[in-house]
């Protein structure tokens, strides 16, 4: 079953990027459309982001991640390096684990 699935999942990857490649020439979208698109992807990218902070499985991550990810957004804002950006985001969650803050 495992097999099937992998099969499955690497087929549908496959053809989810050669799909836009063979298609690009051949079908117009509107302007209306890509950017519905765009957004869908925004939006995804903004909900995968919220539930990684937020939450661990099923339960409230503490407060310790969102602050580590606060910490992030403004380096991103203030636009530090990437590597500075991970290591004060890393950093912020780490001090407030050992200091007791879940």
């Amino acid at each position: 079953m495992t097999i099937i699935a992998l099969v499955v999942l690497a087929t549908g990857t496959y053809l989810m990027r050669l799909v836009p490649l063979l298609l690009h020439d051949r079908l117009d979208l509107s302007a209306r459309t890509i950017r519905f698109v765009e957004l869908g992807a925004v939006a995804l990218l903004v909900a995968l982001v919220a539930t990684g902070t937020w939450f661990e499985g099923q339960e409230f991550a503490g407060w310790a991640r969102p602050a580590g990810v606060a910490v992030a957004a403004v380096g991103v804002w203030r636009r530090m390096p990437f590597v500075l950006i991970v290591v004060l985001a890393a950093v912020t969650t780490a001090l407030l684990r050992l200091a007791g803050v879940p």
